[in-house]
């Protein structure tokens, strides 16, 4: 019998809660833990081929993705009539192999390295949400699905090329760029899985082999992107060199806090698929992987990237819990942007990259043209600029809203510290309107001081500390600020 899969008849609601139903909990305490399922959808008879629904629900822990791929490839060849060759060994022989003496010695050296690689404080991932973080982390999730260009895909796999390196190690260095970019943070963890198969004859076997790899990354914005890319690429293979070692005892050792509003060590995964998933055909049969609706989210964020003619494909999925769909559409399009940049000039660096694309900037233009955009008493949606903020600190207290070196303020820290200079600044009788001078270094000082002016109620002159001293004077005298902030947010000086 032919098997197919018809795109209007797969997609009805009927077969979809049908699949759904068949995946169900296994119980561990009895066998089997591999499910299959028949579903006729009819045809015969007709001008449509007889098209059927293959169901296999397996439980994970005696399977993983290469097991999938075997196991099609044998159920093809079965069909096809073909005998299939003895196996040299069983998954039990692995897992003698796994307890043996030799193996452990082999573990206690692995172990070392990852000690090594985590040591000192951890980095916890601080990209901006827009909901607040539950308690329990939720698993309800969605994709976005995106590409770049063939041109710059080509130009992504020349400089692994010219860097000794992999496409993966590129697109990891990007992603994490992009990370750093978001978070500001210059110490990042993404976790990636491996195939966890290092002889030959563990290929055909079916069972769980993978593991997972925690890669700690450094990016900076002084960093090229070239440059960064060999760091990565350094990195990457010395985590493959001990990729033995299982990540669920890593975390044991290092003795991780447990929250269950997160995963230990990362919130992120990045993988690059190589296994072709497309459509097989033999002489009188044909199938593909039916898709499920359902997209859960193990993690906050996992990109997912695949070589394709047209060029590398992706898809960035999502804790619908965390994100909106909008805002991660954008932080795919600031991907897109970032590879075409670093694809045009590998030795851009990281901190010069600009990510912002014409539509968003268009967005911002209109919003600074606005002329009540400026003024305090201007409105933005109904609110002030500092009602504004007020409310995203209050929304997101503890999120990471200004890093500066090693300083990293949050909302709540940035807002206290603005409220205590708005009080400072009214008994220096700053009033409405009321210009005051900003004199300070390029630091977060900046932020809170000019916050705090417009909380006050006043305007704030901003200064470059670079400006010749009459420059200074001048503006001065120009804009009528008699109050400058100076040195450190709580040193006034009165002009």
């Amino acid at each position: 019998e032919g098997m197919t899969t018809d795109t209007d008849t797969m997609a009805s609601k009927e077969v979809q809660e049908l699949v759904s139903r068949f995946v169900r909990p296994f119980d561990l305490k009895a066998t089997p833990l591999l499910r299959v399922g028949l579903v006729d959808l009819g045809g015969s008879g007709t001008e449509q081929e007889p098209q059927h629904v293959l169901m296999l629900d397996m439980h994970h822990i005696v399977s993983d993705g290469v097991s999938m791929g075997v196991l099609t490839e044998e159920f093809v060849r079965l069909y096809d009539g073909e005998e299939l060759p003895p196996l040299r060994i069983q998954y039990k022989d692995y897992a003698v192999w796994q307890q043996s003496e030799a193996h452990q010695e082999w573990m206690q050296r692995q172990e070392a390295y990852w000690l090594d690689t985590f040591r000192g404080e951890l980095p916890v991932l601080d990209v901006p949400t827009d909901f607040a973080r539950p308690a329990v982390r939720s698993t309800a999730g969605d994709i976005v699905v995106f590409g770049l260009e063939r041109e710059v895909s080509e130009r992504l796999k020349e400089l692994a090329a010219h860097t000794g390196s992999t496409l993966y190690m590129v697109l990891l260095a990007a992603y994490t760029a992009l990370l750093h970019q978001y978070s500001g943070q210059e110490d990042i963890v993404v976790g990636t899985p491996i195939a966890g198969r290092p002889h030959a004859d563990l290929e055909p076997i079916l069972g769980m082999f993978v593991g997972t790899l925690a890669l700690r990354n450094y990016p900076t914005a002084e960093h090229t992107f070239r440059s960064y890319v060999e760091e990565v690429k350094v990195r990457a293979l010395q985590a493959y060199e001990h990729q033995d070692y299982p990540f669920e005892e890593l975390v044991e050792k290092l003795n991780v806090k447990r929250d269950m509003s997160r995963h230990p060590l990362f919130d992120t995964m990045f993988t690059l698929q190589t296994t072709e998933e497309g459509e097989l055909q033999l002489a009188d049969l044909s199938f593909r992987p039916y898709g499920l609706e359902q997209t859960p989210a193990k993690f906050d964020l996992t990109l997912e990237a695949r070589e394709e003619e047209a060029g590398i494909q992706f898809g960035l999925q999502y804790a619908t819990a965390l994100y909106q769909r909008e805002t991660v559409e954008r932080m795919t399009r600031h991907f897109i942007r970032l590879a075409e940049a670093v694809a045009a000039n590998p030795d851009a660096k990281l901190g010069e990259l600009e990510l912002i694309t014409t539509e968003e900037t268009e967005q911002i233009l209109k919003v600074f043209n606005d002329p009540n955009a400026h003024s305090v008493r201007g409105t933005l949606q109904g609110l002030s600029l500092s009602e504004r903020f007020e409310a995203q600190a209050k929304n997101h207290p503890g999120r990471i809203a200004v890093v500066s070196g090693d300083i990293a303020l949050t909302y709540a820290e940035l807002n206290e510290q603005a409220n205590r200079l708005a009080r400072v600044l009214r008994t220096k009788g700053v009033e409405a309107d009321q210009p005051v001078g900003v004199l300070l270094e390029r630091s977060a000082d900046i932020l809170v001081s000019i916050l705090g002016v417009l909380k006050a109620g006043g305007a704030y002159v901003p200064m470059d500390t670079m400006y010749p001293q009459e420059r200074i004077d001048y503006m001065l005298q120009d804009s009528g600020a008699t109050v400058v902030i100076t040195s450190r947010v709580a040193n006034l000086s009165l002009s």
